[in-house]
């Protein structure tokens, strides 16, 4: 009843979905598709589907992208954008999905944010080429108060940088955003804070940054990074 509801309140009578191997027209077999949907991917498999938050839209249209991903936590198992077409009721004309090709820039970038707010080095790392193009905002000699900045060139690398800013700050405290993802063939760029808690110091702080990312063959080959490194020093040093 409540599915039937949210349909009646969404879709236009004679509203249609169109996906790569089917259409469903009007509210019947729509929410038929819908219930399918439900119990093959989140009451059989365990899956359940995340917005990406880029949704945007004008003139009656909107466009977005959502990730099926698995419920206890994993690797993005599905990516569909959506192109939806709203009525003058405001309600759904026709919504046409289509299946983003795995490993795309955007679903690459998408799975590294995921990634690192889940925390594991390694799994982070999986994310990157061998071979790294790794640039940093940052004076050459460092500083002893911030030892992860230094330059890196491998995957390995890469687990080691996020390995050791964990070890300097208080587990379960880190957390950031991602404002904006701005994608344009093979680059993208992310902008966005960082918020963690220093373990030395006892100090919160919220740094601004940018990344510039290259993504071949669904791996990240280029890392750079552009951060608010004064406050990330002022914030672990002791004096």
């Amino acid at each position: 009843m409540a599915r039937r509801t949210a349909v009646s309140a969404l879709w236009a009578e004679d509203g249609v979905e169109v996906i790569e191997s089917a259409q469903h027209r009007g509210r019947d077999e729509i929410e038929a598709r819908i219930t399918a949907a439900h119990d093959e991917f989140v009451r059989g498999a365990g899956f359940v589907f995340r917005s990406a938050g880029d949704a945007t839209g004008h003139h009656d249209t909107i466009t977005f992208t959502t990730h099926m991903v698995p419920a206890g936590g994993g690797d993005i198992a599905w990516t569909g954008r959506a192109f939806v077409v709203l009525g003058p009721d405001g309600l759904i004309r026709s919504d046409h999905q289509f299946t983003v090709p795995t490993g795309d820039t955007r679903s690459t970038v998408e799975d590294f944010l995921r990634r690192l707010a889940e925390g594991d080095p390694d799994r982070i790392a999986e994310v990157f080429a061998e071979q790294v193009d790794w640039v940093l905002d940052w004076p050459a000699e460092g500083h002893p108060a911030v030892p992860w900045i230094r330059p890196r060139s491998t995957r390995a690398d890469v687990a080691d940088h996020f390995r050791t800013i964990a070890e300097f700050h208080v587990p379960g405290e880190a957390a950031g955003s991602a404002a904006r993802i701005l994608v344009e063939g093979n680059e993208a760029v992310v902008l966005g804070d960082i918020r963690q808690t220093a373990k030395a110091t006892g100090k919160a702080y919220t740094a601004l940054c940018a990344l510039h990312l290259v993504v071949e063959d669904g791996l990240i080959t280029r890392y750079a990074v552009y951060e608010d490194s004064l406050t990330v020093a002022e914030a672990l040093s002791c004096s």
